[in-house]
């Protein structure tokens, strides 16, 4: 069976690339702008794993049927209800933002699942998500999941300076982009401040939460970053470019990865997409929301983007618009050649 692997191959063609998001409240939008960036610019077929609500699921259904049949068959979607395996599901419901505790469940519920690309509601990719998938494949034996420093400088991070509890490396983990080995998740044992032996994922959860309660600020991401504190082994670490948030440009850029490659996937926390705070992240959410998805994408996507970044220069993220537009603009370029060579190679057939 592919749930029982023990080491992830490269998926054929045919298999899913699976990213799963939890929405919850006046979250609706923001999703469905998310998984719109990811079918705009991803390649292979993805598998949607949306946990809702039950009063969006209705809505989710209607609003990713009225998507054009062209994009409507890269993906498939499955809308599963919010539920919590062990432990006072009202409890986990409340902590830190409503349902984001749902992620610490994701290996229990999708037992069929080998690995899945997690992703806060308020993600946009700018590239492929083939490009980050293709991470699993980096993963040395005894790592099974990814995901990038919550601060990239020590004396200005918030776990460096405030954190209450054990947290991962010198700077903690921001878990708003986390790729996970279902798998390996689910068959190993994890190393812990409450028993000598190892515990379950499953079995570690509540005694976790039951034990740093009064300490965690930021919710699941706390228990996340306690978990790889004791486990730092587990974790396979990317580069900030890969969940790119106003803190790496808001006090003066301090992402290099993104300064050299550009944005893969851009992170607007702090709500910076509903406020004008960070005009820079409104500006592309904005464009990809107003994308008509026929459309030819320089012209109703990366043209709009270069105007409206003009109105941003006056603030610290603004100033640098080629961190944010370059893997745009390389993504496009490949899909105008792909498009291009496939054209030219049916016209040459005649």
């Amino acid at each position: 069976k592919p749930g029982e692997q023990k080491h992830p191959k490269e998926p054929s063609s045919l298999q899913c690339m699976h990213l799963a998001v939890v929405a919850c409240g006046d979250r609706l939008e923001e999703t469905l702008i998310m998984l719109k960036s990811a079918v705009l610019f991803s390649n292979r077929r993805l598998c949607f794993h949306i946990f809702a609500e039950d009063s969006l699921k209705p809505e989710f259904e209607k609003k990713l049927k009225e998507w054009p049949s062209s994009y409507t068959k890269k993906f498939e979607s499955s809308i599963y209800p919010i539920t919590f395996s062990v432990g006072n599901a009202q409890e986990w419901k409340k902590l830190f933002k409503p349902c984001a505790a749902q992620r610490l469940f994701l290996p229990v519920i999708l037992k069929d699942v080998d690995s899945l690309l997690y992703v806060d509601t308020d993600v946009l990719f700018l590239r492929p998500i083939d490009d980050i998938w293709h991470l699993l494949q980096e993963f040395n034996s005894t790592q099974l999941a990814a995901m990038a420093p919550e601060h990239e400088i020590p004396k200005i991070g918030w776990y460096s300076r405030f954190a209450r509890h054990p947290y991962y490396g010198t700077t903690g983990l921001n878990s708003g982009v986390m790729l996970m080995n279902l798998t390996r998740i689910r068959s190993a044992q994890f190393k812990n401040s409450m028993i000598p032996g190892g515990l379950t994922w499953e079995e570690m959860l509540y005694p976790l939460y039951q034990k740093y309660k009064n300490y965690i600020t930021w919710g699941d991401q706390d228990l996340l970053n306690i978990i790889f504190y004791f486990n730092p082994e587990c974790l396979y670490v990317f580069p900030c470019q890969w969940n790119y948030r106003p803190d790496h440009c808001m006090y003066g850029s301090n992402c290099r990865g993104a300064e050299e490659e550009g944005v893969s996937i851009l992170h607007g926390n702090r709500g910076v997409y509903h406020d004008d705070k960070q005009p820079t992240f409104k500006a592309l959410y904005e464009v990809i929301r107003d994308f008509p998805f026929e459309d030819n994408l320089f012209q109703s996507l990366y043209y709009p983007l270069q105007s409206k970044f003009l109105d941003t220069v006056h603030t610290l993220c603004g100033r640098i618009p080629q961190v944010f537009l370059k893997q745009i603009e390389k993504t496009m370029k490949k899909v105008y050649e792909n498009r291009v060579i496939v054209y030219l190679g049916a016209n040459h057939r005649y």
